[in-house]
């Protein structure tokens, strides 16, 4: 008996629920953070756009870089002066901080990446990007021209199924039956390896699916069902439709008389036919930005009917913006795919139809 009064006493000592609680930062940061600072640490959240300035974006590789741990740990304990970051050191304990804190490094942050990676990230914008996307998602238009869509690196099944050694292997050799070709006659190994650890560290981090913040300053509620819908990821509720850099922009007018580059001229009929097939999920049937798939993209795609982009682009700016893409958006460079008249013909079309606002909804469906 004496025996086991004595361990009665060390449980009740040493292990109280107090003492024995291990912080859950995934959930900490469910209840305290995400309501700001969004499900995926990106600041998209439904508080930002009533908040100036906004919620730290977690995901920036800039912005990553000038967080420390010990400079994050304050700024949870102690609050952001002139920010409408509070702090949380009479909620949560110092351990708790200290967690979640490391929960936001090690899932939403860049990490630190070495000379070799920093090689794989210039291969992978140079050689993969077109097919895989600036994201790692897979390019949109890959799932209109290609017999099968490029791997989306983000996804959980390519976290679950491609080891380090599968992607040097299908890097190297290519992936039969798909698009994916083989590249060990234009990239060295140590390029190949170089690349498949850039997109490992880049793209294929633990997601965080089924924490969806809905509530803050309250009490520790459970995760949210998987089944719920992620609100915050879909642009069209949290985030602003006009891009911010042109809401109160005063564009100077482009010269509308400008000719197509190199001498080319396009057909608008052949460049209709390309914009419905490869275009319309995105701009719309009526180059409005209103596409089927545009509430699930962001930056969002681009309105040719608002008065700045009747303003600005021009034939030559159009085809420049369709040859090139645009880094940071779903816009890919479509000179990797379509022919440089082709592409004359796409751009002659949008200026025709949109720009000069000559192509209706019910005329675009004919």
């Amino acid at each position: 008996m004496p025996c086991l009064l004595s361990i009665l006493l060390f449980m009740f000592l040493f292990l109280s629920p107090a003492a024995a609680e291990t912080p859950q930062p995934a959930l900490i940061y469910h209840d305290y953070c995400s309501v700001c600072h969004g499900d995926q640490g990106n600041g998209r959240s439904h508080a930002r756009s009533s908040l100036q300035p906004p919620p730290r974006d977690f995901t920036d590789p800039a912005g990553a870089a000038a967080l420390t741990r010990e400079r994050m740990i304050r700024s949870v304990t102690h609050g952001v002066p002139g920010t409408a970051m509070v702090g949380w050191e009479k909620q949560l304990s110092a351990a708790e901080i200290a967690a979640v804190v490391d929960y936001i490094r090690d899932t939403f942050m860049p990490q630190p990446v070495a000379t070799s990676t920093d090689r794989g990230e210039e291969i992978y914008a140079h050689t993969c990007s077109v097919c895989h996307g600036d994201k790692g998602n897979s390019a949109k238009w890959g799932s209109n021209l290609l017999a099968r869509r490029p791997r989306d690196f983000t996804s959980a099944a390519a976290r679950r199924e491609l080891t380090r050694e599968r992607m040097i292997h299908s890097v190297t050799h290519g992936v039969p039956g798909t698009p994916m070709m083989a590249f060990d006659s234009q990239l060295s190994p140590t390029d190949i390896e170089a690349v498949v650890d850039y997109i490992r560290k880049r793209f294929m981090r633990p997601a965080t699916a089924g924490i969806s913040g809905t509530s803050a300053h309250g009490k520790r509620s459970a995760p949210a069902p998987k089944a719920e819908r992620n609100f915050p990821e879909m642009g069209v509720i949290t985030q602003p439709l006009i891009p911010e850099s042109e809401k109160d922009a005063k564009p100077e007018p482009a010269d509308m008389r400008a000719a197509l580059p190199d001498g080319l001229r396009g057909d608008p009929v052949e460049g209709k036919a390309l914009y419905l097939q490869n275009c319309v999920p995105c701009h719309g049937l009526a180059g409005d930005g209103e596409g089927p798939r545009a509430y699930f993209i962001f930056p969002r795609p681009r309105d040719f009917t608002r008065d700045y982009s009747r303003a600005v682009f021009n034939r030559p700016r159009l085809y420049r913006a369709i040859s090139e893409g645009k880094n940071g958006t779903e816009m890919p460079a479509w000179s990797r795919v379509l022919t440089a008249q082709q592409i004359a013909d796409l751009s002659e079309y949008v200026f025709q139809a949109f720009i000069q606002g000559r192509e209706t909804p019910a005329t675009a469906k004919r």
